[in-house]
């Protein structure tokens, strides 16, 4: 009987093992390492950050009259362009004696802008304002003021900066003072005559 023809198959290409199998060495290494790393953290304690003593729910029990309200560079300034006397306008907003307080980062800004700012470092030296030391070494001012508000929540921020807000939102019991129609109004503090109405 004849040979039979073998016919030459046409593209045929040798078969390869894929990059992604699991018999290339690399590949094995890979996902032994991430299998290891995922028992590690399976393994570890998680970090649950503990409630503030001082919060019932949302509502902060350590915040009352008289109220230290922490000052941002931006809301001084704010307050002088639209002629309104800060501590006085604070009383009429919270209905009660107001402590206008300033940190070292915040005095700090304030004398690195300038001569343009000189009116509102003059207010910031006033002696009703009480100075905050700060710990941070040239730190910046928005982020020292978040630090100090986590740390301590007896304080109101007061600023008119909507990145700051947004932070500051984050941080539960927290209030939020700002400037709205030329009077100061505060946000998340609904028993104060300046909190914004519904309707």
């Amino acid at each position: 009987m004849g040979k039979a023809k073998k016919t030459r198959k046409f593209a045929v290409t040798k078969k390869i093992i894929s990059p992604k199998d699991t018999r290339v060495k690399s590949n094995n290494e890979k996902s032994k390492a991430k299998a290891q790393a995922e028992m590690e953290k399976a393994s570890k304690p998680r970090q649950i950050e503990q409630a503030h003593s001082s919060l019932f729910f949302q509502y902060n029990t350590q915040l009352g009259p008289p109220y230290h309200v922490l000052v941002d560079t931006n809301f001084i300034n704010f307050s002088i362009r639209n002629k309104m006397e800060m501590i006085r306008s604070m009383m009429d907003c919270l209905l009660a004696k107001c402590i206008p307080c300033i940190t070292d980062c915040v005095m700090g800004e304030l004398e690195r802008l300038g001569s343009k700012y000189k009116i509102a470092l003059q207010l910031a030296k006033d002696p009703r304002f009480e100075r905050i030391p700060c710990n941070c070494k040239g730190c910046y001012a928005d982020d020292c003021i978040v630090n100090m508000v986590s740390a301590w929540r007896c304080f109101i921020v007061a600023t008119c900066d909507k990145e700051l807000r947004g932070r500051i939102r984050k941080i539960p019991g927290v209030p939020c003072m700002y400037i709205s129609n030329h009077r100061y109004t505060i946000e998340r503090m609904p028993e104060a005559f300046g909190a914004p109405r519904n309707g």
